[in-house]
């Protein structure tokens, strides 16, 4: 799987979605430094936040295949600044968090990711589950087999033994 970093606002949902993406039960806690964690980098917010730290990102992004710029449906303004996915040499995509958020304008938060140079967009719940497969999808490899696949898999060679043994 490709290795992606996670970077937003304090906030944003990073450290939600990382739990989300390993399959944790969520339980808050303020990212307090850069956590390597297998496939996926969690960053603070403050990286963001912070034009000196910002330039740490950069620095980081080159540990990962992918960098997933965060912005919260509910967020009423962006930090990112118009095409800074240039400041990286690694793919940008951008997540919009929090879609399910009853004050949120998901339309909105995509379009400032667009603005700040993110090609592909995707939509996210950690909370409910949507888009954590398609982000999954996106970052697999070849050879690569995810945990609903393995039971997919087994399940269908579980037949074919049942029809060869029959």
């Amino acid at each position: 799987m490709r290795k992606i970093m996670l970077a937003g606002r304090t906030g944003a949902g990073k450290t939600t979605l990382t739990q989300a993406l390993k399959g944790e039960r969520f339980t808050y806690h303020k990212t307090q430094y850069v956590n390597f964690e297998g496939a996926l980098i969690d960053t603070p917010g403050e990286y963001v936040e912070t034009k000196r730290l910002g330039y740490a990102l950069a620095l980081y992004s080159y540990e990962a295949d992918v960098v997933g710029l965060l912005l919260a449906a509910d967020e009423p303004f962006s930090l990112y600044p118009p095409c800074v996915t240039g400041m990286v040499n690694r793919e940008v995509i951008g997540i919009v968090t929090k879609v399910d958020a009853a004050s949120g304008n998901p339309q909105q938060a995509a379009e400032w990711l667009r603005i700040a140079g993110c090609k592909k967009i995707f939509y996210v719940s950690s909370y409910t589950g949507e888009g954590i497969k398609e982000i999954f999808d996106y970052l697999k490899e070849d050879g690569d087999v995810l945990p609903w696949e393995l039971n997919q898999k087994t399940t269908k060679n579980h037949k074919k033994s049942q029809k060869i043994i029959k």
